[in-house]
């Protein structure tokens, strides 16, 4: 089950409220000194809601790994300091479903369906505002990044959120809030699976 959505949609809370084993897909970021990173247009700000700033190959291949084997390996990221700081063991022993979370979760839909991997793909969506305050209290809270860092990409993804919602959908994601989502994943963990058709 892929569970995608703007920065700050409630991905986390959803995936956590819901029971199933989570991979954390932000956990696949690239580190800051990789040299691939794009920037922001205009600016010396690395674009870390990019896909380029992603590593998807290897989210894939932990998510094929998990399906396969119940277990893998995963990176531990720290956002604050933009590195991996480590591995650590996700084992989802013989549970039948569970949930990659991220913003960039429909950027591998396709990919995970022509493996016969994807149960489902959901992107939250809401109001713009709403997200943008949830974003920056909770970036502030863990002190992500700087406060004129997290202003400047706040304003910018609250313009940009309803065409980042059209996105996920063109690639394969259903868009809903979060009662649907939670019907949808209750569903998926009953074999019920509703393998997107717009990829």
């Amino acid at each position: 089950m892929l569970l995608t959505g703007p920065s700050g949609s409630g991905k986390s809370s959803l995936a956590a409220r819901s029971g199933l084993p989570v991979l954390r897909l932000d956990d696949f970021y690239k580190e800051a000194t990789d040299p691939t990173l794009p920037l922001v247009d205009g600016s010396s700000d690395i674009d870390w809601d990019s896909p380029l700033s992603w590593d998807a190959d290897t989210a894939v291949a932990a998510i094929a790994e998990l399906c396969a084997a119940g277990r893998t390996e995963v990176p531990v990221y720290s956002i604050a300091s933009s590195s991996r700081t480590g591995t650590e063991t996700l084992d989802i022993d013989r549970t039948p479903l569970f949930i990659a979370e991220g913003i960039f979760a429909a950027d591998i839909a396709a990919r995970c369906q022509e493996l016969g991997l994807l149960a489902d793909a959901i992107c939250l969506r809401g109001r713009p505002s709403t997200t943008f305050r949830r974003r920056f209290l909770r970036d502030l809270r863990e002190g992500r990044k700087s406060v004129p860092f997290l202003l400047r990409r706040g304003y910018r993804l609250m313009r940009a959120e309803r065409g980042i919602v059209a996105r996920h959908v063109a690639l394969g994601a259903h868009a809903c809030a979060r009662d649907e989502a939670l019907g949808r994943l209750a569903a998926a963990a009953a074999g019920r699976h509703r393998t997107p058709t717009a990829i």
